[in-house]
This record gives structure tokens, C-alpha cells and sequence, in this order.
């Protein structure tokens, strides 16, 4: 080989590399041990003189086959070009480092990272500095290795990085790692949320950055392992507090250890949207006054932490006098302005401890958190009707309003907050009847039925129906000439479970404007009959019963199919039964249709009697059109006879009425010896009454029979 180094000694027996068997072995040895490929080429030839078996597997040789081999041949003309610079670079002394790719024996890109050192002869004394050689060069060395997989790693690494990076910065959710409590690595997002740079963060307790109320739990939460979300108020740097959603999750390490990622999501928005939504559920939208629910609610909680000896609060329901005559006159948007002036007035003239609500309309409530006594409740009554009072510019015009102030006392007048709401607004109504423009306290008197109430008994009366509380009282009517029984009127009587039994003035009336009258007339009907029936079968005298039919009975329902249905399932003669009706409901049956049912039931043998006659000043025109069988002379009548002559006069002129027109007469509410004397002196066929009987139940009707069969009338 040329140019071969001066203190290479030729061996006595060369290989074809020029190297001596011990050199090669030597070579082949560090080439071996060496991580890449490796070879030397001589200069300026580039012939291979070494390469180890990585080199000359990659080149498609064997480390035989190779020696000798030119550079140029070795490597294809794509390779050689690709590294021709850097070889002839090295071979002017220029230690050569660099990067490339390369296509492999398999046609796959490989990444190599080469490495090209000179091999210089020592120099001689010949040889000056000023040269800028340190010896000619006599080879290079080639050091190749393949970097494949490090750079695949690399570069997945940095994608992972990068995605990771991108997904910090998409992310919005703060996410933490630590172990033990102390902080180990943090998001931009951490960063962002609490304040605190990521760096500060590292080796921080995460709990000190969670609000004392919430950092027990947290902590307890953290060793339990716990994985499910929960909610805490995280403290930020500038002393804030941010609401989070947390969810923990636990990492178990390899020795053993459990690392914990905390991932928080702020949910601010979500808790503004919550507590908008419960102040819209609990406050009035056009004043922001907490509205009746949130009244009520926090007047419970109050009430339930008073004493109850002595008077602690009162309530004052307002409302403003003629605030119609606002709407009507100015329309709805002026008036929504007086409302929100009024409620801005009440809640500056209250203290700041009591309670202000708007409940509907022009009703607003004011709840004391205490009061010493009555004179002080007055006072500030006195103060809230020159406050509202006071005039209000609308549409350039002065307008002022007076309240109508009803007030209830704690724990006088209720221990309940719907009783003292209740009874302040029976107070208020009180105030309106007393000419408005002042207040009242509650007082027994002035309770009615509100709208609760009305409510409230409208299920129960509904319920009495479903429960068979109702039940039927029978008074008896006697004949005046003979004492003998002549029938009975049933009247209907509610068996209340609390209030025990209620008669028909306390509920009938109600039944009415309720529509509940068709259902309890029907039943009145079905019982009566199938009670007679039975006193029939068991051998009382055969009498009839007698039903009242409520005016609007005639409108509502079928009464002839209903009492035709009736007399068909208990069994009972047509004959037995009588319907009353008053006189009123006469007068106004200008209706073909009502006209007809009282003939039909006239056909059918049903009695017809006229109840509470002479209050409705009937003529003999009007009994003449209609089928009556009896006249039923009102009790207010007989109440003062035989003292009141103008009554006595009434008496005798309805009875010659009734003699005149061949129809039974029958004299309500007797009482008295003096009554029933008079009453027969007149001619009077019928009588019922205190004096006679009282309204009976069913199951001593029986009782009473026997005993009366042995009586004489009223002496």
C-alpha cells in the first residue's frame, strides 16, 4: 500500500490488508467490541485496509471481502456523492462530524451519525508549525453509527412533548401531580388558575391551596384514595377563591408508592347559574324582594329560635289602595315602576336585620326580626303608611298611594309563619273595610276563609265524600189534629274528624260555589230512600221523606233520572218520597225544560213541597202554574208567634193560602206549647221542630218512635 505509515513494519508474512495475523486479530477485536461500524481506508486511494463486521455487512461485503477495496466502489454513487465533501475535507486533516441518512439493506431509511478522523504520520524535524500540518495524512478512520432507534425515540418523545403541549394549551382544566400532599409538577392551566408559577408550585403542600372550610375534607378525601369528583373552593394568590371541581386519581409506583393527580375544573359559571337559578326561585324578578317561598322558608327557621312566652316579631302584610287605577290609567309599565319605588322604599325604611318580600301583585310583606312590644309594632306602622304614602312622579304627574296594613304578632296570633301570614291578611282586610289608609293588628273577629282555606276544605269536603263522612239527621213532622208521625225531612250532617259533626250552613253553601252540591244531593237522595226503605221493612209507620233540591241541583244534574234510579235500587213507592224546593227556585222556573220536571216528577208520585215559603213573596199566580203538593211556612215566621201580630197575620194568610188551593201546610221551627196552639187554632195540618224533636240519627229514629207513640203533642 502507499503512503503506509513510516513505523509500520512490514511482517515477514502479510495479509492482504498489509496487517500481520496478531494486527488483524487485534483490529478484528476492537472493531467487534466497538458499538457501530468502523473501518480504515488508506490515502489518498481509499482502500479499505480494515472493516469490522457491522461495516462491511452494511457496505454488503464481509470483512474479507471488503479489503481493498476502493471507497468509491464500496459505497453506491448516491453515497459516495453524499459524502464525498466531508472525505476529502478529512483528507486534508479536518476531523469530520456530522449527520446523515442512508437507505439500508432492507430499503429503509436508517439515520447514521459519522464520524471521519485523519491518520497522520508523526512529524519530522523537517516539518514547521508555520505548515499548519501536524504530519501528512496517511488514512482516515470511518466510525459510523447508526442512530435509528435513537432518533425514532427522540423524535416520539418530541411528538409526545408536543402533544402533550398542545394539550396543555388546549386544556382549561388544572391538572397537578403530587405524592404525600407535596406538589410535584403542575399545567400552565395550575398556573393560570391559582396565580402561582409552576416552578413555585413544585414542593408546595396542595392543600394550602384549598380553603380552610373545605381542608379537612379535602384531606381526608386524599388519604382515603378517593377517586370520585367532589367540589372545593381553591384559594388563588391574590387571596380569591375559585370554585373547582376535583377528581383524584391515584398512580401506584413501582416501588410501591401511590402518586395522586389531581385534575380541577373550574366551575365558577356553573355555581353563578346555580345561585341565579335559586335567587329566580326564591326572589320576586321585577323588584328582587324575596318572593312567598323564601318568605316563608326563612320566617319557619326564625320563628323556630324565638322564645314563645312573650311578643318577639310581627308581621305586616301591605297592600296598596287602588293600585288598579295605576294600571288601567298609566298601563302595566307604569305600575311595575311604582311597584319597584314602593319596595326600594320599604327595604331603606326597614333595618337592615329585617325581612322584606313582595308575595303578588301589590302585596308586599314585612317581617320583623324583633319587636318589645305592641307600642313599638304601632310605631312602625305609623312610619310605613307616611313612607308609602309619599308622593311618586309618573308620566310628570305627583301620585301617591295609601296602604291598607294588616299585621299579625308572634306568638299571639299564630307560632306558624303560613297562620301569621295568614292572619295578617285577614288583618289587612279588616284595614281595607275600615275605609282604608290605615292599619289593624289581628284580632278573632276578623277571620274568614282565604283562598287557603277555602282550599283546604274543598279537598276535605272532597275526601268526606270518598271516606262516607257524610250522614243524614231525620226530624220528624207530626200531624196537629191526630200527633201521628207524617214523615220526615232528612238533613245532611258532616261527620268531620276533627272538628266533629258540622251541619249544612257550614258547608252546604260552600259545596255549591265549589260544584261538589250534584254529588252530595245525589247521595242524599240514594240514602234517604234506602234508610226509609228500611225503617218500612222493619215496621215503623209507612211515611214519606223528604229531600231538598238546591237551585242549582236543577241546573246541574238529571234530578229525575236520579231519583227515578234511586227508587228503582232501594225499593222504595214513589209516594214515600218529597222533594223541597224554595221558594225562590219557583219564582225563576221560567225554564221549559225545569218546569218539566216537576210535572214528571208530579206523574211519577213523587211529593213536591215548597220550603221557607213567604220569603219570597209568592203570588197565587205563580203556585197555580206549578205542580206543589205542600207549603212549608219558614221558621222566621213562627219564631215570635204568638206575640208578633204582623207575624200572626203572615201565618193565618198563608195558611188560608194553602186551604184555598187544597195543598198541606206545614209550620217549620216550633218550639213552644203557645205556637203549636196557635198554629191549630189557624188550621195548620203540619208541624216540625225543637219542640218536637230534634233532627235525629238514623239509629235512634227507632227509639224515638216507640217513646213518642206513648206522648202527647206539646201541652
Amino acid at each position: 500500500m502507499q503512503n503506509r505509515p513510516a513505523d509500520w513494519q512490514a511482517p515477514s508474512s502479510e495479509s492482504s490488508s498489509g496487517l500481520t495475523p496478531a494486527q488483524a486479530s487485534l483490529l478484528q477485536a476492537l472493531g467487534t467490541a466497538t458499538p457501530g461500524q468502523i473501518a480504515y481506508f488508506s490515502a489518498p486511494d481509499l482502500r479499505c485496509l480494515f472493516a469490522n463486521q457491522r461495516y462491511a455487512q452494511a457496505c454488503g461485503h464481509t470483512p474479507q471481502s471488503i479489503l481493498g477495496q476502493p471507497l468509491q466502489d464500496i459505497v453506491s454513487p448516491t453515497t459516495w456523492q453524499t459524502h464525498s465533501t466531508q472525505v476529502q475535507a478529512c483528507l486534508a486533516g479536518q476531523e469530520q462530524h456530522y449527520t446523515c441518512t442512508a437507505e439500508g439493506l432492507r430499503g429503509d431509511t436508517r439515520h447514521l451519525e459519522v464520524h471521519l478522523v485523519p491518520h497522520c504520520e508523526q512529524p519530522t524535524a523537517a516539518d514547521t508549525p508555520a505548515s499548519g500540518v501536524a504530519g501528512s495524512v496517511v488514512g482516515l478512520v470511518a466510525l459510523i453509527l447508526d442512530t435509528t432507534h435513537r432518533w425514532a425515540a427522540e423524535n416520539a418523545a418530541q411528538d409526545h412533548a408536543q402533544r402533550l403541549r398542545k394539550f396543555n394549551d388546549a386544556s382549561q382544566e388544572v391538572i397537578i401531580f403530587h405524592q404525600g400532599g407535596v406538589i410535584l409538577d403542575a399545567n400552565q392551566a395550575a398556573e393560570r388558575i391559582t396565580g402561582y408559577s409552576i416552578e413555585s408550585l413544585r414542593g408546595r403542600s396542595i392543600f394550602d391551596l384549598v380553603h380552610p372550610q373545605d381542608r379537612v375534607r379535602v384531606i381526608g378525601l386524599s388519604r382515603q384514595l378517593y377517586e370520585e369528583p367532589y367540589e372545593a373552593m381553591v384559594l388563588r394568590r391574590d387571596g380569591s377563591c375559585i370554585d373547582l371541581e376535583i377528581t383524584g386519581k391515584n398512580l401506584p409506583q413501582p416501588d410501591g408508592s401511590v402518586q395522586r393527580i389531581v385534575v380541577g375544573r373550574d366551575i365558577s359559571s356553573r355555581k353563578q347559574a346555580q345561585a341565579q337559578t335559586v335567587f329566580m326561585t326564591q326572589h320576586d324578578l321585577l323588584t328582587g324582594l324575596p318572593n312567598r317561598q323564601h318568605l316563608l322558608h326563612y320566617a319557619e327557621k326564625m320563628l323556630q329560635q324565638l322564645p314563645s312566652q312573650k311578643i318577639s316579631t310581627a308581621l305586616f302584610f301591605i297592600n296598596l289602595d287602588h293600585f288598579k287605577t295605576i294600571n288601567d290609567s298609566l298601563g302595566h309599565f307604569m305600575g311595575d315602576e311604582v311597584l319597584q319605588t314602593m319596595a326600594q322604599r320599604l327595604k331603606a325604611s326597614m333595618r337592615t336585620e329585617d325581612f322584606v318580600a313582595r308575595l303578588s301583585g301589590d302585596e308586599f310583606v314585612i317581617l320583623l326580626s324583633s319587636v318589645q312590644d305592641e307600642n313599638q309594632v304601632k310605631a312602625v306602622a305609623e312610619k310605613l303608611l307616611l313612607t308609602i304614602a309619599a308622593p311618586h312622579t309618573l308620566a310628570g304627574m305627583p301620585i301617591s298611594l295609601s296602604p291598607s296594613i294588616g299585621i299579625s304578632l308572634y306568638p299571639n296570633h299564630g307560632l306558624r309563619a303560613e297562620e301569621l301570614l295568614r292572619h295578617a291578611n285577614q288583618a289587612m282586610t279588616a284595614a281595607k273595610e275600615y275605609g282604608r289608609a290605615n292599619y289593624q293588628i289581628y284580632a278573632p273577629f276578623m277571620t274568614g276563609s282565604t283562598p287557603y282555606e277555602e282550599l283546604l276544605l274543598e279537598r276535605e269536603l272532597r275526601e268526606a265524600l270518598e271516606n262516607h263522612q257524610l250522614q243524614l239527621h231525620y226530624q220528624p213532622q207530626i200531624c196537629l189534629k191526630t200527633g201521628a208521625l207524617a214523615g220526615f225531612e232528612a238533613l245532611v250532617r258532616w261527620q268531620h274528624p276533627q272538628r266533629g259533626i258540622l251541619g249544612p250552613l257550614q258547608f252546604i253553601p260552600f259545596a255549591e260555589k265549589r260544584g261538589l252540591i250534584a254529588s252530595i244531593g245525589r247521595w242524599v237522595l240514594f240514602e234517604a230512600c234506602r234508610q226509609l226503605k228500611a225503617w218500612h221493612d222493619a215496621g215503623l209507620p209507612k211515611v214519606p221523606v223528604a229531600v231538598n233540591l238546591s237551585p242549582l241541583e236543577l241546573r246541574q244534574r238529571d234530578v229525575l233520572a236520579d231519583i227515578q234510579k234511586a227508587l228503582a235500587t232501594t225499593g222504595l213507592a214513589a209516594q214515600y218520597l218529597e222533594v223541597e224546593i224554595t221558594e225562590s227556585v219557583l219564582m225563576q222556573q221560567s225554564n221549559p225544560a225545569q218546569h218539566n220536571i216537576l210535572r214528571a216528577l208530579q206523574a211519577l208520585g213523587v211529593g213536591i213541597a215548597i220550603d221557607d215559603f213567604g220569603t219570597g213573596y209568592s203570588s197565587l199566580a205563580y203556585l197555580k202554574r206549578y205542580p206543589i203538593d205542600k207549603l212549608k211556612i219558614d221558621r222566621s215566621f213562627i219564631t215570635d208567634t204568638p206575640h208578633s201580630v204582623d207575624d200572626v197575620a203572615i201565618v193565618t194568610a198563608i195558611i188560608q193560602m194553602g186551604r184555598s188551593l187544597q195543598l198541606q201546610v206545614l209550620a217549620e221551627g216550633v218550639e213552644t206549647a203557645e205556637q203549636q196552639a196557635l198554629l191549630t187554632h189557624l188550621g195548620c195540618d203540619l208541624v216540625q221542630g225543637f219542640g218536637l224533636s230534634r233532627p235525629l240519627p238514623a239509629h235512634q229514629v227507632p227509639s224515638w218512635w216507640h217513646r213518642w207513640g206513648t206522648q202527647p203533642l206539646l201541652a
